[in-house]
């Protein structure tokens, strides 16, 4: 029996038998992991609810012939306890973890810096500081950086001139110049650009400054962008709910209605 340890997110859960689930582990050392955790379906578990998707747990396990199995379970963070009750919250963090899932497609394979960005996500959509629309962007474009799917933001995706450039491409890469802008480019507003490459970097004094359309706008791309990379659509994704939070409305509606009150006067 080969024992180790490791701490993990849970990124989903599936029943096996009357008692038993199949728990699919992004770990910190060993990448993913799929264990069976037995008898966590029994009101008498000692760890069921550790297990849920969302949990950030340390984790004991032994090797087995086809599915490692969990043999003791430490929250390290609640998130969950955070996260369910709030439905934009909800549905952010479900599109993270089936990123992740889909990203992380080789079991046993170390993703350090994805299990990092994971656990990153959840941390911010629990402690309901920020935007979640504008979390998952930041972590959708972080996770396709690591992946190998950046869009280019600041220089031309083709012939790497710099920028800032008004033409976007999802099939092409990204930002592209007009000498090298194919046909059914978009040309998104001029600080959806600046938006998303602030979220990629983590600037958030500017990502949150961003008005409701400028918002809506990079959310697209950065879904559309992430999809035609996984060559499949999340399930997740769609039912993400983009709801701006107030302060910014406000902002948008502020511009609009001073130049009602100039023409009035």
């Amino acid at each position: 029996m080969s024992l180790y340890r490791d701490t993990a997110v849970v990124l989903r859960v599936q029943k096996l038998g009357e008692a038993d689930r199949i728990i699919t582990l992004l770990t910190r050392r060993y990448g993913k992991v799929r264990a069976v955790a037995k008898g966590v379906r029994r009101t008498t578990s000692r760890f069921g609810a550790r297990v849920e998707p969302f949990s950030h747990v340390d984790a004991q396990l032994y090797t087995g012939r086809t599915l490692d199995v969990i043999t003791q379970v430490q929250t390290v963070d609640a998130f969950a306890a955070h996260i369910v009750d709030d439905y934009q919250r909800y549905t952010a963090a479900c599109a993270v973890l089936e990123t992740v899932d889909r990203i992380a497609a080789e079991e046993g394979e170390p993703v350090l810096r994805l299990y990092l960005l994971a656990v990153g996500a959840l941390r911010a959509l629990a402690g309901r500081e920020r935007d979640p629309s504008q979390v998952l962007d930041a972590f959708l474009l972080r996770a396709m950086s690591f992946a190998g799917w950046a869009p280019a933001l600041a220089e031309c995706a083709r012939c790497g001139r710099p920028g800032p450039h008004a033409a976007f491409n999802i099939q092409a890469g990204g930002a592209v110049c007009a000498h090298c802008c194919p046909a059914g480019s978009v040309r998104p507003g001029a600080r959806t650009l600046p938006l998303m490459e602030a979220l990629l970097h983590g600037d958030w004094a500017e990502a949150e400054e961003a008005v409701t359309s400028v918002r809506r706008e990079a959310s697209g791309l950065v879904a559309a962008h992430l999809q035609w990379h996984m060559e499949r659509q999340l399930r997740s994704l769609p039912l993400v709910e983009r709801t701006v939070p107030e302060a910014v409305r406000e902002r948008a509606e502020l511009p609009a209605a001073s130049a009602l009150a100039a023409e009035d006067a």
